[in-house]
Formats: structure tokens, sequence, C-alpha cells
């Protein structure tokens, strides 16, 4: 089946479609990397940078700028205007690195918790919503859903979900991701 070969009216054209996957999804893995180097700042000021947890998230902040690296490439080949909110990501992401961070090691993993719960659903209802006609976008998100995941159970052996207010802290982040998302793919 192609991408939007059975949409409703109303529904975004295929190629409408494709564009608001890469703009959000090339927001998205910016905003990421915006978190992990507010994180690993946050981490350097207070002398942890070093330890295990700022380790931990150097490595999944390698993976987040292959992803924007991807999505970067993507964006400038199938000539999609980005984002026109990614000064405001780039703050709001960066000020989130820093703040969890100052929490604590473990509620930085509680962001990233939050962060990843809510792409490994967005890149699966993005991955069934593309068709055989866009097979190699779909794979890239897929995988990129399963190194998300991967960075999610990473957080949570790290300790997230001791992380004092873990509950509201992940509620807060995933209502804030999911309203990025939402605006991302508009703006």
């Amino acid at each position: 089946m192609k991408t939007g070969e059975q949409h409703n009216p109303g529904d975004l054209e295929p190629r409408a479609l494709v564009e608001r996957v890469i703009r959000v999804d090339q927001a998205g893995e910016f905003g990421a990397v915006r978190i992990y180097e507010g994180q690993l700042a946050a981490l350097r000021w207070t002398g942890r940078a070093s330890g295990e947890a700022g380790r931990k998230i150097a490595e999944m902040a390698r993976g987040e700028r292959e992803h924007r690296a991807t999505f970067d490439r993507i964006l400038a080949q199938r000539r999609v205007r980005p984002t026109a909110l990614s000064p405001l990501w780039s703050l709001a992401g960066f000020g989130l690195g820093v703040a969890t961070a100052l929490m604590g090691e473990k509620a930085a993993m509680a962001c990233t918790v939050a962060v990843e719960e809510t792409i490994e659903a967005h890149y699966a209802g993005q991955a069934a919503q593309l068709g055989e006609d866009e097979a190699e976008l779909r794979a890239t998100i897929e995988k990129f859903r399963a190194d998300e995941i991967g960075h999610k159970d990473e957080a949570l052996a790290s300790g997230a979900e001791q992380a004092p207010g873990y509950e509201a802290l992940t509620s807060v982040v995933k209502a804030g991701s999911r309203l990025a998302i939402w605006l991302s793919t508009r703006i």
C-alpha cells in the first residue's frame, strides 16, 4: 500500500504527510540533542560530568546527534521546510536538560524516560502511516524508535523511577513533548 492511499476527506495528502513526518522528526531530534547538551552542561557545572550518569548521557547524546544528522540530510534532500520553532526548541530543550540535571542524576534519567516514551509512541504511529513507497523513511524511523527504546531502558536501569516526584516530572515532560510534536508538525 502507498502512503495516504486510504485517506479520508480532510486527511493530509501523501506529500504533506511525509513533509510533516520529516519536519517534526528533525525538530524532535534537534530538541533531544539540546536536552542532552543542557544535562551535560549542568553536570559539568556541578562537577559530575565524569560520573556514570554523565557517561551514559554523553553516549545517548551521541546517538541523538546521529539521528539529527540523518533528519537534517533528509530535510535537505527532500526540500522540506524545517519548523520555524527551532530557536524555541533550542532554548526549551537546553533549559529542560539543565533543570532536570540540577534536580539530580535520577531526575535527568526520568526526563529521558518521559521524552523517549513519547517519541517511541510517536515514531510507531508514523511508521504505521507510511506505505511501501516510503519504505526507506519508515525503516529509518523504526531503527530510531528502537534506539529510543534503548535510551529509555538505560534510563530506567539507571534509577529514573527513584527520582523525587517521578510521576509528576514525567507527566509534565510528556505533556510538553506532545505539545512540541503537535506544534512542530504545523509551524
